[in-house]
């Protein structure tokens, strides 16, 4: 099983030499299936985000990502077998751990809380790094399904939740277009943090919010 497939968190190791008479990589373990060091593998997804921020997908390299890290490639190498699974690996686990899950009991604050944490979410080092994904994503097919799937559907399942919660409560009337706002919501954060240059603050997350979504669901 790669690390793309793996479960998150799955202690998955590169297969190591059988024959005795090779020498195994710089910081190899001979006993397989030792815990990870998991403080030690943010640090690695903390380089690697930086180095794509700064090169973009084409030009990062394992041996880029372990200078940034000050490790050795074969510490990279135990953890992900290429660049892809370590990118895609990357988005994974700071979507889980940063795209947050309102549940107030009110659609508006529910939905203001999900837009105000994303959009911070998405003006840091992640959002720096998307846009060097993005390019690459027509020329990537693997790349381009893995980020859809690791980066772009968590954000759209979260605001759906929100949204089938207000419609359960009665806050969201029967024909409104669900699918129209849940992907208007991510679209315009995506496109002002990519096109536009202009700043993804607290005012852009209001007007988006009591311009358009709302009044699209009420």
């Amino acid at each position: 099983m790669s690390a793309v497939n793996a479960p998150l968190g799955s202690d998955w190791e590169r297969p190591q030499p059988t024959s005795t008479s090779r020498t195994q990589p710089e910081g190899a373990s001979s006993t397989r299936g030792r815990p990870r060091d998991s403080t030690r593998d943010a640090a690695l997804r903390t380089a690697a985000l930086e180095v794509l921020a700064d090169v973009g997908y084409r030009a990062l390299t394992m041996d880029a990502v372990a200078a940034q890290a000050r490790a050795g490639k074969a510490t990279i190498y135990r953890r992900w077998e290429s660049k892809l699974e370590l990118v895609i690996d990357t988005c994974t686990q700071l979507v889980q751990r940063n795209v947050p899950q309102p549940d107030n009991g009110v659609l508006e604050t529910d939905l203001g809380e999900f837009l105000s944490a994303f959009a911070e979410f998405l003006d840091g080092p992640v959002g720096k790094a998307a846009q060097a994904l993005v390019g690459e994503l027509p020329h990537e097919p693997e790349l381009a399904e893995a980020f859809r799937d690791s980066f772009l559907l968590p954000q759209r399942d979260v605001l759906r939740r929100i949204i089938d919660r207000g419609s359960e409560r009665g806050e969201v009337r029967g024909n409104a277009p669900v699918d129209t706002v849940v992907e208007l919501a991510g679209a315009a954060l995506i496109h002002r943090l990519m096109l536009t240059g202009e700043p993804l603050d607290q005012r852009f997350v209001d007007r988006l919010l009591h311009e358009a979504l709302l009044p699209l669901l009420r």
